[in-house]
């Protein structure tokens, strides 16, 4: 109680004096005043320093003035690995350091620029922004493709440390044929709302047109790859949505010597996608199924993954059921992941995320289960 009238005190005092003096010119006056004593003034500096460092740690993004303000942000995941599997190191790693520049050079022009700084640095967005209006937004450049709701999903905001395994193998990630894009590729998509009832969005939509050859490269064909993605928004807190790629992908040719023993070629790299979230309250459910046709090679994947928050969402746990088939054609060669983990948000800058993975492969079993541990921190 005593602390709240001295608060509400300096409360008057600031009020009724001049607006430049600070606080701390104004608890020095209470002090040479007699008003307060030494001991209260340093405790309302201390309370007063927690309370700005709490709130400066909710906020997402701090301006930054150059030529035109521009908003700066990043984050780094470092993780450690412990794997089963016989001959494999456990280690730390940098997972990512990554670098965001956004900014608005009208109220119509936006643009980004992302660039990870983990292993070999590389640019990873940069793209310009056309905001029309709710209803036609249009990007320009290189930004993730508008396939899969894991892949959309920034990796700050997954519950797990890892994407699931056809998210990896077909969307232009680690796995996909096409190499590691991040997901991502140049063109143009348009995207924006298409309906919505009392104010609030029910069906969005993104159609993009893209090389197909992947982040900071040249288009090595004529052929271009066509994306479209539709979303669904019934009630709140649930969203589903279907989405479909039709691309293509250039094989150079084979040599043996100076001999051509296989001439270059362009083959297909075909995606169709359903997904699924639900958030209700301290819950959330996501699902995603994945069907991907490679030259002749089809591959099937989907996972399910459930999450709930405890301790007014200090501590999350998360269970995913993942299985990936990566030729349809061959029998024993799909693999089924079960993934346990748990979250601690220490603030919602700073992250620690603990996983166990049990590995399970169709034929020859494998005894290569692995835990890992990622602390992320951002600004």
């Amino acid at each position: 109680m005593k602390k709240l009238l001295l608060l509400i005190i300096v409360l008057v005092v600031f009020v009724l004096t001049s607006s430049s003096q600070s606080t701390d010119d104004i608890l020095n006056g209470l002090v040479q005043k007699n008003l307060i004593a030494q001991k209260e003034a340093d405790s309302i500096r201390a309370e007063a320093a927690i309370a700005t460092q709490a709130n400066l740690a909710k906020v997402k993004a701090f301006p930054v003035n150059a030529a035109k303000k521009i908003t700066l942000a990043g984050y780094t995941q470092i993780r450690y690995q412990a794997l089963e599997q016989t001959g494999a190191i456990d280690g730390f790693d940098i997972r990512r350091a990554r670098i965001d520049l956004k900014g608005n050079i009208s109220p119509y022009w936006g643009y980004r620029l992302q660039f990870d700084l983990a292993g070999s640095p590389k640019l990873i967005d940069a793209y310009a922004e056309l905001k029309v209006n709710d209803y036609l937004n249009i990007t320009f450049g290189q930004a993730k493709i508008p396939f899969s709701l894991e892949n959309l999903t920034s990796s700050p905001k997954l519950e797990l440390i890892d994407r699931s395994q056809a998210v990896e193998a077909l969307t232009a990630r680690g796995k996909d044929v096409g190499g590691n894009q991040n997901g991502r590729d140049i063109g143009i998509l348009l995207g924006g709302t298409l309906l919505k009832l009392k104010n609030r969005p029910v069906v969005d939509y993104r159609l993009g047109v893209y090389n197909g050859s992947g982040i900071n490269t040249a288009d090595k064909d004529e052929e271009k790859d066509y994306a479209a993605r539709l979303i669904f928004y019934p009630v709140t807190g649930l969203a589903f949505s279907g989405a479909w790629y039709d691309g293509s992908r250039f094989v150079p040719e084979v040599k043996t010597g100076t001999v051509v023993t296989t001439p270059s070629k362009i083959v297909n790299r075909d995606r169709l996608g359903f997904d699924l979230s639900y958030d209700l309250k301290n819950f959330s459910l996501r699902s995603e199924y994945i069907y991907g046709k490679d030259d002749l090679t089809e591959r099937e994947g989907y996972y399910v993954l459930g999450a709930y928050y405890f301790l007014q969402k200090k501590v999350q746990v998360v269970a995913k059921y993942d299985f990936y088939d990566a030729d349809k054609a061959k029998a024993d060669d799909a693999s089924t992941w079960v993934v346990l983990g748990a979250n601690y948000n220490f603030n919602a800058n700073t992250k620690l995320l603990v996983n166990y993975s049990i590995k399970q492969e169709e034929g020859t079993s494998i005894d290569n289960n692995f835990a890992n541990a990622q602390l992320q921190i951002g600004f």
